[in-house]
């Protein structure tokens, strides 16, 4: 848990510096984290989950949706990639679900998941559960009972992103890429009101961004 890199306050790059589209170039304070960085950890986090999970119970890896679709892709995928070379191999499954709790940069506080009924398939495997951003950490402590009714072996939990915030309910994942400054993050996947998901890279979006995009 104490595995992982941690992103000083207000250290970014230019957007102008990477490749992102120019549409959205102005309504970002800067990148945090480039796209390079977020493989090389994925990497690293690989490792670590094998070395956990390398047995011969099935796993399942759950992917969080909308925002952890692309974090979910490269990590299965270096999973396969290394599954069994320095561990013993294990079967790996996928399934999804979509966990809503954000209107523009806040969040309700209310938990909205969908896809949960469909998981009688975890019943006596090891359950990944796969997260983007945890921010406070509520809408995970929500989630975590609601898959452990399901009765799984073993459930872990692999956020690329833990927010600095003091906010915080003191959650925290079994495993961490990167610990960020408690600003409204985007890109690589994540969006801000459906916007900016397309980034290759994990950026701060400003509040003329957040203006911009804002939904009533």
């Amino acid at each position: 848990m104490g595995d992982f890199i941690t992103i000083e306050d207000d250290k970014y790059l230019p957007a102008t510096s990477l490749c992102i589209p120019p549409v959205y170039t102005e309504y970002l304070e800067g990148v945090v984290i480039p796209h390079g960085l977020i493989q090389d950890r994925i990497e690293r986090m690989v490792q670590h989950i094998l070395r956990d999970f390398g047995c011969d119970t099935p796993v399942v890896a759950l992917c969080v949706l909308k925002g952890g679709a692309r974090f979910f892709s490269d990590l299965t995928r270096a999973v396969s990639g290394i599954n069994g070379t320095f561990t013993p191999w294990f079967p790996l499954a996928l399934d999804f679900i979509s966990v809503k709790s954000y209107k523009n940069d806040k969040s309700t506080g209310n938990v909205t998941v969908t896809g949960a009924k469909g998981l009688g398939n975890l019943a006596g495997k090891n359950v990944l559960i796969v997260e983007d951003l945890i921010d406070t950490g509520t809408s995970m402590q929500q989630l975590l009972p609601i898959i452990q009714d399901y009765q799984p072996k073993m459930i872990k939990v692999a956020s690329l992103l833990v927010k600095r915030t003091p906010d915080s309910c003191g959650y925290r994942p079994d495993y961490i890429g990167f610990e960020v400054p408690n600003k409204f993050i985007v890109g690589y996947g994540i969006d801000y009101n459906e916007h900016f998901r397309e980034i290759n890279h994990i950026c701060v979006i400003n509040d003329k961004g957040k203006k911009k995009f804002a939904v009533s």
